[in-house]
């Protein structure tokens, strides 16, 4: 009867250490595989289907099918960063000629008919070269071929680079930059100029002549932040949600000039390198646009 409960005693230990071992060979295989995924290195052939579980088979399969729909939206986006630059080539000298040609024909003693057109055919053509030049850029940053490099910089130099003041005396606009402190914040100064420009003239283009536009930077602990205030014809609670959304434009200035892509690009901006946007608006009483840049490397890379 011992010898019996001894054998049995025995046995379970072996079944124990056998269920274990296997289990332990199963785990390993499978952190080997989640390590190969997440390194890039995953490759079916690593895995034999005779040495792995069903389990292992099944984590192999999904990781398999995973890099391949990774690789098809590589190649989905290399198409369309290769579409996009072939239709900036092929626009450019095409877009040049017809501004060129406007600029001719404003020259020549026109009737106020013929005028009229041609100044519609010159605000059509700065609207295609706007947009093109736009997606150009968004593919650019999008793709990786032109990264934001984010450094300590001074936010003063950063706002004294910036001159809207053409667009703002062309719409009878009041533009002023307040104090600026002289702190500093972790941004790339070329792409973030960008950014606060396309904010600048958005802030410009929908305010009315008389209006004003007011720059201002205030200090907090981890960010700086750049407000952009207008008293424009403001936006509702449903249009703040949409307004950086690419391409969207308010029905109540369908009319006006623009596509709807500079929020869009500066939001791209500001958040790749570690900040952010908020707004606050209201129908009829404005809107301001808060820009939060990251004072230390560390958040801008997040």
């Amino acid at each position: 009867m011992v010898i019996v409960l001894i054998s049995a005693i025995i046995l379970l230990l072996c079944f124990v250490i056998f269920i274990y071992c296997r289990t332990s060979r199963i785990l390993k295989s499978l952190d080997k595989m989640l390590d190969s995924a997440i390194d890039g290195s995953f490759c079916e052939d690593d895995f034999s289907e005779t040495r792995l579980s069903k389990l292992e088979s099944k984590m192999r399969r999904y990781l398999f099918a995973g890099k391949t729909a990774r690789g098809k939206i590589e190649d989905e986006r290399n198409s369309i960063k290769s579409l996009v630059s072939d239709i900036s080539h092929q626009t450019k000298t095409p877009i040049a000629n017809i501004l060129l040609y406007t600029e001719l024909l404003s020259e020549k003693p026109l009737d106020s008919e013929s005028q009229k057109l041609l100044k519609n055919i010159k605000t059509q053509s700065d609207k295609l070269n706007f947009l093109i030049q736009s997606l150009v850029k968004i593919s650019r940053l999008e793709s990786g071929i032109i990264t934001a490099v984010p450094t300590e910089n001074s936010v003063k130099a950063l706002l004294e680079s910036i001159d809207c003041t053409l667009a703002a005396e062309e719409k009878g606009v009041t533009l002023t930059f307040k104090d600026v402190p002289n702190v500093t914040a972790v941004f790339d100064i070329k792409w973030t100029a960008e950014a606060i420009s396309n904010m600048i003239d958005n802030a410009i283009k929908y305010t009315e002549a008389g209006g004003s536009v007011e720059v201002s930077a205030a200090e907090y602990e981890m960010f700086v932040k750049i407000d952009i205030s207008d008293t424009g014809i403001g936006m509702t609670e449903d249009e703040t949600a949409k307004v950086f959304t690419r391409f969207y434009r308010s029905p109540r200035v369908h009319d006006d000039r623009g596509v709807g892509i500079g929020l869009y690009l500066a939001r791209e901006i500001v958040s790749r390198q570690g900040g952010y946007i908020k707004v606050r608006s209201e129908v009829g009483q404005g809107s301001v646009f808060s820009v939060f840049l990251p004072k230390t490397t560390n958040l801008s890379k997040l």
